[in-house]
């Protein structure tokens, strides 16, 4: 188990109460109506598996019911941090830069 901090209720709260939402981030096809079934089945299906740092979508669903980004690392389950939706986005974009 391990704690998450919830950015919009401004409480660090138990895994428990949030529910994994997955992989955040993930880019959908450029052009929805003309995308392929091989396209949309790699939007919808495929996922990094990868051991090391990860984003990822929590939704607090015992509490404001308001998703939170955390970027956790898979073997260790340390915790960097939690954000909003938008900050998330913002700091995963630099990184990426």
């Amino acid at each position: 188990m391990f704690i998450l901090h919830c950015p919009h209720c401004a409480e660090a709260r138990e895994e428990e109460e949030f529910s994994n939402a997955g992989e955040a981030f993930i880019v959908r096809p450029a052009t929805p109506d003309s995308a392929s079934d091989a396209e949309w089945g790699d939007y919808v299906f495929m996922r990094k598996n990868s051991k090391g740092w990860h984003w990822e979508q929590w939704l607090h669903a015992a509490g404001c019911r308001k998703v939170v980004v955390v970027k956790r690392h898979t073997a260790t389950h340390e915790i960097a941090g939690c954000w909003t939706l938008a900050e998330g986005k913002r700091l995963y974009l630099q990184e990426e830069a």
